[in-house]
């Protein structure tokens, strides 16, 4: 009887997990899997987005690379992804050694740090739009930096590193707090003290949440529209099209449909090799320390 009941228990517990588990996956393949198979689809045809298209191979990949505004929409993403990616890790991480640390109000300011994260991104593109276009400008009696074809990328950075160091600074708190005390009263005895005390005993026991804020904050930063569409529409001149904007923009209003998503398939296999790289090599730096 107790083997019966137990597998009763068994089953009921299973049938509860498919219960779960079925309607989740219904909606993951619903609007993930075969939006991305129709995309793939999509992206040997020249498709316009609405009537009837022709399938065209590989052509679509093959303009991709002679393309000089898909060129330089991937230089302007890269280079945002990396001075973001760098500048978020580096303040996140200073704000989280002074949040960890024995001061007043520790916990208000942490919940305050973590404010922009719960901000709406295109909410925070239009006020710093806004903050960009006319408060600057009258500060300090230059034109707004948005209408620099030159420097309006350097205000999207202001932006995305604005909102992206709260969940980083987080995490860094995290891995932090985990750093045994034991850890710093040995090297205190040997002598280790300020940047020493950093260099060679906190930064080796928090490089897993450095390999997690790298890749996490650099795939964000690859994916940047919210701030694109609110702040600059991809102006001035073409010159802060981001990729995701690109692929929006030409995609569903441009007629190039099937074109932007070989793009975006193109893209996507971009964003996993560089997840995969950057995770296989600071795994290998982890090891190494």
């Amino acid at each position: 009887m107790a083997s019966l009941a137990r597998a009763k228990n068994g089953s009921d517990r299973n049938r509860t997990f498919l219960l779960i588990l079925i309607p989740v996956l219904i909606l993951f393949v619903a609007f993930n899997t075969f939006p991305l198979l129709t995309g793939f689809f999509y992206s040997f045809t020249d498709s316009k987005g609405y009537g009837a298209f022709e399938m065209v191979g590989l052509q679509n990949y093959i303009d991709l690379f002679s393309d000089a505004r898909v060129g330089n929409s991937y230089l302007f993403t890269f280079k945002v992804a990396v001075v973001s990616t760098i500048l978020v890790n580096v303040i996140s991480l200073v704000l989280a050694i002074g949040l960890s640390s024995k001061i007043k109000f520790k916990s208000a300011l942490r919940g305050l740090y973590f404010v922009p994260r719960i901000l709406g991104a295109l909410v925070v593109g239009y006020v710093f739009s806004y903050f960009f276009t006319y408060i600057v400008p009258a500060a300090t009696g230059t034109e707004s930096i948005l209408a620099s074809s030159d420097w309006a990328w350097v205000a999207i950075v202001v932006v995305l590193v604005w909102q992206a160091c709260a969940q980083t600074t987080i995490i860094y708190i995290t891995g932090l707090s985990s750093v045994p005390e034991d850890v710093y009263e040995a090297g205190a005895l040997d002598g280790a003290t300020g940047w020493d005390k950093f260099r060679y005993l906190t930064f080796p026991l928090i490089m897993p949440s450095i390999t997690t804020n790298m890749v996490l904050v650099m795939k964000d930063m690859l994916m940047v529209f919210d701030q694109i569409v609110s702040m600059t529409s991809g102006g001035p001149a073409q010159s802060t099209e981001s990729i995701s904007y690109l692929i929006y923009n030409n995609g569903l209003s441009g007629g190039q449909f099937g074109f932007q998503c070989a793009n975006a398939v193109i893209f996507f296999v971009l964003i996993a090799v560089v997840s995969i790289v950057q995770t296989r090599f600071l795994n290998s730096k982890e090891e190494q320390l």
